[in-house]
Parts: C-alpha cells; sequence; structure tokens
C-alpha cells in the first residue's frame, strides 16, 4: 500500500494520535531529566527516559531550544489543565490547592533551569512568561477563590501573590541539596488555613 492509496486515509488518524502520544511522552520524560540533571542534560540520557532512539527527539525537536520551550509549554499546560481536576476531586479545597501547588513546585524546579537557558532570547523569554502567567493565575484564583468560599483560607491573598511566594521559595532548590523548597512551600500553604 503506498501514500497515494485511498484506503490508506483511516490509518493517518491513528498514526497521528500516536505521534501526539509519543510527542508528549518525550515531554515528560524530557522534564523529569531536566529536573534531575538540567536543561543541558545530553539528549541520549531524555531518549533513555522515554523509550526512544535519539533520532526521534531531534525529529520532533531540532534543536535544544525548541526542546526546551516545547517542555516549558507543555508543563504550563499540565498544570493549569490539572487545577480544575483536582477542585473537582479533591476532599476540600484546601487539599486541593495544595496538591496544586505541589504541581506548580515541580513545575518552577525544572522552570528556573529552562529559563536560564532561554534568557539569550529575550522577546522569546518575555513572551512564555505572559503565557506562564495568562494560564496559571486564572487556576490559582479559582483554588483560592473555592478555599476562601470553603471558609479554609483567609480571602486577602491573590494568586500572583502566592505564586510569586512559592517562586521565591522554589529558587535555589535545584542547586543545594541542604534546602529543602517543598517544605517551605507546604508551611507556606499550611499557613494560609484559618485559625479554627
Amino acid at each position: 500500500m503506498n501514500d497515494s492509496d485511498p484506503s490508506a486515509g483511516p490509518a493517518a488518524p491513528p498514526k497521528r494520535a500516536d505521534a501526539r502520544r509519543n510527542k508528549e511522552t518525550l515531554l515528560e520524560a524530557a522534564a523529569a531529566v531536566f529536573v534531575t540533571s538540567g536543561v543541558e542534560a545530553p539528549v541520549r540520557d531524555i531518549a533513555a527516559e522515554a523509550g526512544v532512539g535519539v533520532g526521534t527527539i531531534y525529529r520532533h525537536f531540532p534543536t535544544r531550544a525548541d526542546l526546551i520551550v516545547a517542555v516549558y509549554r507543555h508543563q504550563v499546560e499540565a498544570c493549569a489543565e490539572a487545577g480544575p481536576v483536582l477542585l473537582a476531586e479533591g476532599p476540600t479545597p484546601h487539599a486541593a490547592l495544595g496538591r496544586w501547588i505541589n504541581l506548580f513546585v515541580d513545575f518552577l524546579v525544572t522552570k528556573h533551569g529552562l529559563a536560564g537557558a532561554l534568557r539569550s532570547d529575550q522577546a522569546g523569554f518575555d513572551t512564555l512568561h505572559t503565557y506562564f502567567l495568562d494560564r496559571l493565575v486564572p487556576v490559582c484564583t479559582e483554588l483560592l477563590d473555592a478555599a476562601a468560599a470553603a471558609d479554609e483560607i483567609r480571602s486577602d491573598l491573590t494568586a500572583f501573590e502566592l505564586m510569586r511566594g512559592v517562586g521565591n521559595l522554589c529558587i535555589g532548590a535545584d542547586s543545594d541539596p541542604r534546602y529543602d523548597a517543598r517544605r517551605l512551600v507546604e508551611l507556606l500553604v499550611a499557613g494560609l488555613r484559618r485559625p479554627r
């Protein structure tokens, strides 16, 4: 069967779906490797984590910058999509907020390395940062509003303030093994609770 065979038409969507899944797998593998080894990790490590050949990565992402930007966007989307799901499935809005902040911390640890790698392209970095704020501030706002409406937390904190505070606590988490940013972030989230 050749590509011009009309009967090949129905087979194309599964290939596209497979290609999307493969790309998702590559992005998740790259993010995991970036967290443990930094954005300069060898491509062969990412390929091994994803269970694919190095050529597969280069077919999807011709340059390291392409891969870095794709990982950044993928992680922003995953974090944005998780918020409403956690809120719907969590036992309480405060618990959903805590779980979302944990995901946000995972993203931030990777993001610091990504941001450093993208600094040479300031316009591109600014665009990605705007995208990050546009996608994640509303999600955090929804979680905070739900927890405040349930009278679980104080209501005078904005999403931007919380995200900025968490971000500041995560600085240095990837370079000093004595510093446990996640522990401090958990204390911050616990401190949002209203006294009972």
